[in-house]
């Protein structure tokens, strides 16, 4: 997509303009469309990888959000292009880390950071469950660790 210093390389990137219904009294994008984006981002990674939404119903399992962290660092505005990067930074027995980096296009300023802790669940019950053989195949496969 573009060529910018993230975290870690490779990472899956993603873009998205921020449009007039996210826009909040503020005048900024409303906090809670950067969590609508990072999920986008997260399937748009997933199914990549090959694993979408289809594969989490067939195998009666999936990824739940246990506890997420964003750092808000700057303001996006009206028609702001932001570039989602988002990688796994962990995957062993039933959990898995997925971090974000978003930099605004037009000055490469980074403006939000976050991490999602995940847990493996049975769908159909809720229950924690380890990762099946199919998640670990694709998943571990794409851990990308900071140096």
């Amino acid at each position: 997509m573009t060529t910018l210093r993230w975290p870690v390389e490779p990472i899956h990137q993603c873009l998205i303009e921020v449009s007039a219904n996210e826009i909040d009294g503020l005048n900024h994008a409303n906090n809670g469309s950067y969590v609508k984006w990072c999920e986008q981002a997260a399937w748009d990674h997933s199914q990549t990888l090959g694993l979408g939404i289809k594969d989490y119903q067939t195998l009666n399992r999936g990824m739940a959000v246990r506890q997420a962290e964003y750092h808000y660092l700057a303001p996006a505005v009206l028609n702001d292009k932001l570039i989602f990067g988002t990688w796994l930074s962990h995957s062993a027995g039933s959990k898995m880390t997925r971090e974000f980096y978003v930099i605004r296009q037009s000055d490469h300023k980074v403006i939000l950071t976050a991490r999602w802790h995940l847990v493996c669940i049975e769908i159909s019950t809720g229950k924690i469950k380890r990762l099946p053989a199919e998640f670990i195949d694709v998943y571990s496969k794409a851990v990308i660790t900071q140096e």
